[in-house]
């Protein structure tokens, strides 16, 4: 087996953190959107707080997330890592089919992946093209209107400007939901390394081990 190096200690320790901001956001924001599971949590003899406490959580955790995206947009671009492993190149291109041939057929086949990730290309097309929607697309819109809500006493002249209060709770919904769809898939890719933790392994450690036959595609 080789060891192939990743992800930076930066990118991990981000991520971890980043994960355990998303969680706390999806905990509340589900109390904030069905007030009455505070009710079903009681009868379960499972404590969450009260809603008025679960809305400053959600507000200043939210804040949170909005720190941790700009911090892990300045990083990757001031690393080169935008560039290296999120923008779609044209050799990405005739690799599309056969890396979505690969997780609708291929992977319950045992057939080989396409794609071997190396330091210098860790995500496939695919990947490419989920993880720039979600970061560059799906999180500002959660993280602008997550703000606007924050206070909109104090935004209302922008909110308005936006269309008003229902437009935009609508579209923060809609952009939380398609970001836990996004999470559920992750998740689920997580499994598909050589070894079912492999890809969890290199998040915590770095690097991920591969058979010394893999062969380096980008």
């Amino acid at each position: 087996m080789k060891k192939v190096f990743l992800h930076t200690l930066t990118i991990r320790i981000w991520h971890w953190i980043n994960a355990l901001i998303v969680i706390a956001l999806m905990i509340t924001g589900i109390q904030l959107r069905a007030p009455g599971i505070e009710e079903f949590a009681r009868k379960m003899a499972v404590w969450i707080p009260e809603y008025s406490v679960a809305v400053l959580i959600h507000k200043y955790i939210g804040y949170a997330m909005a720190l941790s995206f700009l911090f892990w947009l300045v990083y990757i671009i001031a690393s080169g890592s935008f560039r290296t492993h999120y923008i779609l190149r044209p050799a990405d291109l005739p690799t599309l089919g056969k890396q979505a041939l690969y997780y609708i057929f291929g992977v319950f086949q045992g057939s080989e992946n396409p794609f071997t990730p190396t330091a210098e290309g860790k995500f496939n097309p695919l990947q490419k093209i989920a993880y720039g929607s979600v970061m560059l697309v799906i999180t500002p819109v959660i993280v602008i209107t997550g703000i606007l809500f924050s206070d909109i006493f104090f935004f209302r002249g922008v909110i308005d400007w936006l269309g008003g209060v229902r437009p935009l709770d609508a579209l923060h919904v809609v952009a939380s939901y398609l970001f836990l769809l996004n999470l559920i898939v992750h998740l689920y890719m997580c499994t598909m390394g050589h070894h079912i933790f492999d890809h969890i392994k290199a998040m915590i450690l770095g690097f991920e081990e591969m058979p010394e036959d893999s062969p380096s595609r980008h």
